[in-house]
């Protein structure tokens, strides 16, 4: 096992729990080495037949402990920033779930301690930019076949939100992973956001504002409009229509098992966001796997989620306050250029 990448998993709850289950049994090149979360007993859980892996419940703890060669943070995004440090402090690698750091004045701190390294060292986990559909629609953007993007349409749908969630953690948390994928699809800033707030759903918990329509205004006069819907009641659906100044491709209509039988027909509908995007996860993650034994970071960097966590918080000002908010990015550092 010496010659595999010791990797920490920090959080061991729905999110971490799956990437050590992955990184066990799916990943190559890569084991399970140390495991922490606050609570004991969820980590051993986690871990349960993983050979060699140890439990803590302080994150610090597992990244100094023996064989730790690189990090995975999947814990609450508060914790983010704090653990981001301490790795780029003993010069590890990280793979850090979104959001990278949930405010900006945090994910700025991030910014420039990576920055004053030198060289990057974290991956962060827009995981999109890996599913197969989003790397076609990608792939056809950028030839130029269907003229320059106009408009993005995005739909972001879940069964049901957990009890914690509030109506600003519908921007910050869901729609990151929107913003993210518009700055890459188009390969340009977000500039300005809006967030208009119909009738609350009789879905939606008392006092929560879903579901949310999210207009951003990007550089290179694009517009991108989100949907997102949290407590749906039917099904996760994430869908993206790309208009363009010569045709339009749309992705997320992708069929699982239909099933025929009296008289009628039934279309299976992911219920979660690790079905829909299992497969963009084993790739992310394989990736940064390979990447980092090869002492590189090849994926969406630091900036990415500094940009990401700018674009959200104004996105919450824009739904707390009314009306348009313009995004304010700091300069960006020659190591992200």
């Amino acid at each position: 096992m010496g010659d595999l990448l010791g990797v920490a998993v920090l959080g061991a709850g729905h999110m971490g729990a799956d990437h050590v289950r992955r990184l066990d049994q799916v990943v190559s090149g890569a084991r399970v080495a140390a495991v922490a979360d606050p609570d004991a007993d969820r980590a051993r859980e986690a871990v349960a037949g993983v050979e060699g892996a140890v439990v803590h419940t302080d994150p610090v703890a597992a990244l100094d402990a023996p064989g730790v060669s690189a990090v995975l943070i999947a814990s609450p995004g508060p914790a983010h920033e704090e653990a981001l440090l301490a790795a780029f402090a003993r010069g590890l690698p990280v793979l850090c779930e979104k959001p990278m750091v949930p405010d900006s004045a945090g994910a700025l701190r991030v910014l420039e301690a990576e920055a004053r390294l030198g060289r990057r060292l974290a991956q962060i986990g827009f995981m999109r930019r890996y599913d197969a559909e989003y790397l076609r629609l990608k792939a056809l953007l950028d030839g130029g076949r269907l003229g320059r993007p106009l408009m993005l349409h995005c739909t972001h749908r879940n069964v049901s939100s957990p009890d914690h969630f509030t109506s600003a953690m519908l921007v910050n948390s869901s729609v990151s992973h929107e913003i993210d994928a518009a700055r890459w699809l188009l390969g340009q800033e977000l500039t300005a956001v809006t967030v208009l707030r119909p009738a609350p759903s009789a879905g939606a918990p008392p006092g929560l504002a879903d579901p949310q329509f999210v207009l951003f205004e990007t550089e290179g006069g694009a517009l991108v409009d989100v949907e997102v819907f949290v407590n749906c009641g039917f099904g996760y659906q994430v869908r993206c229509e790309a208009v363009c100044e010569a045709g339009s491709a749309r992705i997320g209509d992708g069929h699982t098992m239909v099933v025929t039988a009296g008289g009628g027909a039934t279309e299976e509908v992911a219920q979660d966001y690790l079905v829909r995007f299992a497969d963009a996860y084993d790739r992310e993650v394989q990736s940064w796997v390979d990447a980092t034994r090869r002492g590189l970071v090849t994926g969406p960097g630091v900036w990415d989620g500094y940009a990401a966590s700018v674009v959200a918080e104004a996105g919450v000002r824009s739904l707390e306050n009314g009306g348009r908010v313009a995004v304010d990015l700091a300069p960006r550092p020659a190591l992200y250029r």
